[in-house]
């Protein structure tokens, strides 16, 4: 592994599974934005995901 500062070193630890390979968040996957959260996170609060059951907001008329 490559010198890095401590700051990144445990950046990059967060996004490592148990083979030692960069795993992102199941919703996270496919998505061609710089965004991508980690599998460890629990709750992922993306603006650019919209589920398919979300509700969609009226608009006033």
């Amino acid at each position: 592994m490559p010198r890095m500062p401590k700051k990144l070193k445990k950046e990059l630890a967060f996004f490592l599974n148990e083979r030692g390979r960069m795993t992102y968040n199941e919703l996270c996957r496919k998505c061609q934005r710089p965004c991508k959260q980690s599998f460890r996170a629990v709750i992922i609060d993306c603006p650019h995901y919209l589920s398919k059951r979300a509700k969609k907001k009226e608009e006033p008329d």
